[in-house]
């Protein structure tokens, strides 16, 4: 099965979309995998953390701009800018929030693992994602407080983080201390069962989505249209954020517009209302989908890679 899914690794983007799609229009397998949305998510953070170079990892955290400049903006300008864009734009004050709240998550967990099936260096976006984290338990409550007047419980946010960040990150050093050398000969089969964790997750995001839009039609596009012009907006100021390729600006985009938005819809609890848990399960939709778009981009912008 691994063999499979390492053959399968290059069509990551493509298998990402036929997930969501999946869950959606199958219900029952949704609600299935469910209950392996965690477990995917350790995976996730796992095999992504076993296949970045620890030099260029720290080399990396040697640059402010990507140290110190893109966690500030992810965990805290692009909250407020999306804040005073929903208030300027008259979007109701329950979607608001829940847009608001959305772009406070830390980028995805995913995210790195994305960026290497489209050929763009992981490292970048594992720090920045890992550095987010470790700010989320300050930034999240802060914001939400701000936003909305909702208390979080910070020790409950810091602890799913620490577990998530530290215990992949544990066993990944325990890994690399005892296994390093058939670590190095088992990349591809690394990378494959990352796909499998992304998959699993795509469709287990679905759970509950088709009752949703089946139910209310119209809040349900409402959600699914503000969740892509949010992403790609994100994704935009990310791009032009900073100097470079557009492959490597591609790459920021994604850090920007791409969160773990299960994250804080989880710490809300019993706080989130029907609207914004509709909201939360549609930003799933351009997460899995807009890197086919980057693919396409890439492919177009370097025509040489499309014919190699």
């Amino acid at each position: 099965m691994t063999n499979s899914l390492m053959r399968l690794a290059p069509s990551g983007p493509t298998l990402l979309i036929v997930g969501v799609l999946a869950g959606l229009a199958v219900p029952p397998l949704a609600e299935a995998v469910r209950p392996a949305m965690a477990v995917s998510i350790f995976v996730i953070v796992l095999g992504t953390l076993l296949r970045v170079n620890a030099t260029d990892f720290m080399r990396t955290l040697q640059q402010p701009r990507f140290s110190a400049l893109l966690p500030a903006v992810v965990m805290l300008v692009c909250p407020v800018l999306v804040g005073i864009a929903a208030h300027l734009t008259g979007v109701g004050p329950e979607l608001a929030l829940a847009m608001v709240l959305a772009v406070c998550a830390p980028p995805s967990g995913g995210t790195a693992a994305v960026a290497r099936m489209l050929g763009l260096d992981a490292t970048i976006p594992l720090a920045v994602t890992l550095l987010s984290m470790a700010l989320a338990p300050l930034s999240v409550p802060l914001l939400a407080s701000w936003f909305a007047g909702i208390a979080f419980d910070p020790v409950e946010l810091a602890l799913r983080l620490f577990v998530l960040t530290a215990g992949a990150g544990g066993v990944a050093l325990i890994l690399r201390q005892r296994a390093a050398g058939a670590l190095k000969r088992h990349v591809d089969a690394i990378d494959g069962l990352v796909l499998a964790a992304l998959l699993i997750f795509a469709i287990s995001t679905m759970a509950g989505v088709r009752a949703q839009i089946e139910a209310e039609p119209l809040v349900a596009f409402a959600c699914i249209a503000l969740a892509f012009a949010c992403n790609l907006a994100l994704q935009g100021l990310g791009a032009a954020l900073l100097p470079g390729t557009l492959a490597e600006r591609l790459g920021i985009g994604l850090i920007l517009g791409n969160r773990n938005v299960g994250l804080v819809w989880s710490a809300l609890g019993a706080s989130t209302s029907p609207t914004m848990a509709l909201f939360f399960a549609a930003t799933q939709f351009p997460i899995y989908m807009t890197p086919r778009l980057i693919a396409f981009l890439i492919r177009w912008a370097t025509p040489e890679k499309a014919t190699s």
